[in-house]
């Protein structure tokens, strides 16, 4: 048994080789399987998918997407930020978030304002509900919300990982 392990972990390893190039080429094919993946079945997998792929992958040696993206800073989010900070909710939003166009709260700039030189978060115990699910390989939103995964799968190899198991276990 060690021996299959091994080899099972040599081929995930294997899988993220040139994620991002692979995940460019294959989206058309991601969105099919999004498409036809919205089964009881599937979900139960997922879970198991988004273990495998972060037993892999650190996001601390990534962090892209504190880098490039933002959440959403629902209300509950900016209360809870603001209070940790010490500041008014009025002044939290004054000086990190902005309005996107579809109205929701997200940070003004990128790099994320509370992401750390070591990629490390500055609020992770008080962080947005998004950044705390991100990147919802472990639950439905991930077949529910295709636009989001497909996105996703251009700058996170944990998606990019889940949905490839996802073509791989079909």
């Amino acid at each position: 048994m060690p021996m299959r392990i091994s080899i099972l972990q040599k081929m995930d390893k294997t899988l993220l080789l040139n994620w991002e190039k692979k995940s460019r080429e294959r989206q058309k094919l991601y969105k099919q399987v999004l498409a036809q993946s919205a089964t009881a079945r599937v979900y139960k997998k997922l879970p198991g998918y988004h273990e495998e792929a972060f037993r892999q992958i650190d996001c601390l040696q990534c962090a892209a997407c504190c880098k490039h993206y933002s959440p959403r800073f629902k209300t509950t989010d900016i209360r809870r930020i603001a209070k940790h900070l010490r500041v008014k909710e009025s002044v939290f939003i004054d000086t990190y978030l902005r309005l996107d166009e579809e109205g929701d709260y997200v940070v003004k700039s990128s790099p994320c304002p509370f992401l750390q030189t070591d990629n490390t978060c500055g609020i992770y115990d008080e962080r947005p509900s998004d950044c705390a699910r991100f990147p919802y390989t472990d639950e439905d939103v991930l077949i529910k919300r295709a636009q989001i995964t497909l996105k996703n799968s251009s700058f996170c190899p944990a998606v990019y990982y889940v949905l490839e198991k996802l073509i791989e276990n079909k």
